[in-house]
């Protein structure tokens, strides 16, 4: 009888706290309404005087400001490029490529919507817009610092063990992966010498989704009495191959294992690590906090320090054809060897690995993000200024250079150089410069230890392709 009666109680108890719970909110539901009913009214009865003008409706009600602009394209392109990544076909899936392959699409439905749009024509994007040309390259720049910096650390401890046993190859492999590409990008202007060689060495730079590469054949025709249209040229073709240039990296490292039916497991055990990697005691040295934000920051400044120092490469000094290690460069140098040393006296450098894993994940998504905003919204301007047809030998022609220099490198790392797969695959993701085909190659391989590899042969190919970028313009 006594059970009964609790069990009578308690269903009581849980009737009223349910009768509560939806009192308060309809009691919220109420405020939030009576709040949207009181911006409406005001907007509609005491509208905002502008130029003499009245500003009614709800361009009154809501504020859309760049900030909120630039945080709604932000996170809304990384949850739904996640979404479109985390779709595996067959066990292939785009992976944190559908970032960018959503990002590139945002930017171009961002040029559809007319700039008196009302409330939404703060969405209104073009190249020379405020929110893109402000923001773009920052989120861009902080999200390739974040994940090269963590690649550094994570590969530091094994890097120099495994460059002084493979340094001969990462050379040779770095050498041939360019130099096929730019062979590609000859023979292309070659076979169409109305589009001239400014044209295909920005389809080249794309191709190899090289940053410096396409700021250095920029550089090779400043002075030019075209100057501006041939660097409209340039631009043209990076814009077209760079999708390609993510895109065809992104899947060829995650297509030739399965293709191959690579014993996953085996290919882990056999990377050239030289030897296994030591298991620091961090105790005796003093640490400043827990995350390891204060080495990871160290490293980043000293990298950009390093990556702003400018070589001239002509006799006409700085104000001819330069070389720079840039951001990416600088930065992930200097994370190697913070990485490497482990500690400055009695000083910590460790970095949780935890939080490498958090910011490289996270790093690359912005780093597309930004990316991708910026070519959805160059391209369309870029192909509405000169058609299709020189857009479509674009396309085929980046392909080309970034499908050709993949297969020359594969075949040589494996029949000649004799590496590992995931060896090989880690160097032509270097080869090629591609952040992207990195982080998608230590999710299909389940180890950081390719990081390595990519780390060895990046900064050889990023020298080349440099001088390629702009020899191409020079020469032909």
């Amino acid at each position: 009888m006594e059970n009964q009666n609790e069990e009578v109680v308690l269903q009581e108890e849980k009737k009223r706290k349910k009768s509560l719970k939806w009192l308060w909110i309809s009691i919220a539901l109420a405020v939030v309404a009576g709040i949207a009913v009181w911006c409406v009214l005001s907007a509609i009865y005491n509208p905002n005087i502008k130029d003499g003008v009245e500003v009614e409706g709800a361009k009154n009600v809501f504020n859309f400001g760049s900030t909120f602009v630039l945080f709604t394209i932000a996170f809304v392109v990384i949850a739904v490029g996640y979404l479109l990544g985390g779709i595996n076909i067959k066990g292939v899936s785009l992976g944190t490529a559908g970032v960018f392959l959503v990002a590139i699409l945002v930017g171009f439905l961002c040029t559809l919507i007319p700039e008196d749009a009302g409330v939404f024509s703060g969405f209104h994007l073009t190249e020379s817009s405020s929110v893109v040309n402000t923001f773009k390259g920052t989120i861009q720049n902080i999200g390739l610092v974040m994940f090269v910096g963590s690649v550094g650390f994570i590969a530091g401890p094994n890097f120099f063990k495994n460059l002084a046993k493979n340094f001969k190859t990462y050379i040779v492999l770095g050498i041939v992966i360019i130099l096929t590409g730019t062979l590609v990008a000859v023979v292309c202007t070659l076979l169409t010498p109305e589009y001239g060689p400014e044209y295909w060495s920005g389809v080249l730079s794309g191709a190899l989704t090289s940053t410096p590469g396409f700021s250095a054949a920029k550089d090779a025709v400043v002075g030019a009495a075209n100057q501006e249209d041939l660097e409209s040229l340039i631009t043209l073709g990076h814009a077209i191959a760079y999708p390609f240039g993510v895109v065809g990296v992104v899947l060829f490292v995650q297509l030739l294992p399965k293709f191959l039916k690579t014993d996953m497991q085996k290919e882990r055990d056999l990377l050239r690590l030289g030897a296994q990697e030591e298991k620091r005691d961090y105790s005796k040295f003093f640490k400043c906090e827990d995350f390891g934000f204060l080495p990871f920051g160290l490293a980043v400044v000293a990298g950009l320090l390093l990556g702003s120092i400018t070589i001239p490469l002509t006799g006409k000094g700085y104000d001819g054809a330069t070389f720079s290690l840039g951001t990416t460069g600088g930065v992930l140098i200097m994370c190697l060897v913070f990485g490497h040393f482990g500690h400055i006296g009695k000083l910590s450098l460790e970095v949780k690995e935890s939080t490498l894993k958090v910011m490289r994940e996270f790093g690359l998504a912005l780093f597309l993000l930004g990316a991708g905003v910026h070519g959805g919204v160059s391209l369309v301007e870029q192909i509405s200024k000169f058609g299709g047809g020189i857009v479509a030998w674009g396309f085929v022609g980046g392909a080309l250079m970034t499908l050709v220099p993949m297969v020359a490198g594969f075949f040589l790392g494996k029949y000649v150089l004799k590496l590992p797969l995931l060896n090989n695959l880690g160097s032509i993701t270097g080869g090629m410069t591609s952040t992207p085909a990195l982080g998608t190659l230590i999710s299909t391989a389940k180890t950081d230890d390719v990081a390595s590899a990519y780390a060895s042969t990046y900064p050889i190919a990023l020298v080349l392709i440099v001088l390629a970028s702009q020899l191409i313009i020079t020469l032909m």
